[in-house]
């Protein structure tokens, strides 16, 4: 009894959502408005990283606050 043949497989990559994504945005959009988009985007993120930064700060001095009238 002989072996079957090997075949060589091919791996054909499965592009991800956002591969897809940013090839609708290219074939919908012109490049301004695509700039304009991530622009907006990413001040979106950094609002989100300063709000975080802030709450953090805020519990860091209501700890410290905490601390100093309860040793008085």
């Amino acid at each position: 009894m002989q072996a079957a043949p090997v075949r060589p497989v091919r791996a054909n990559a499965i592009p991800s959502v956002t591969d897809a994504l940013r090839a609708m945005e290219s074939l919908l959009m012109r490049s301004g408005q695509r700039t304009a988009r991530r622009n907006a985007w990413t001040a979106v993120l950094e609002d989100r990283r300063r709000a975080k930064d802030r709450v953090e700060a805020q519990d860091v001095l209501e700890a410290v606050a905490g601390r100093t009238s309860s040793a008085t």
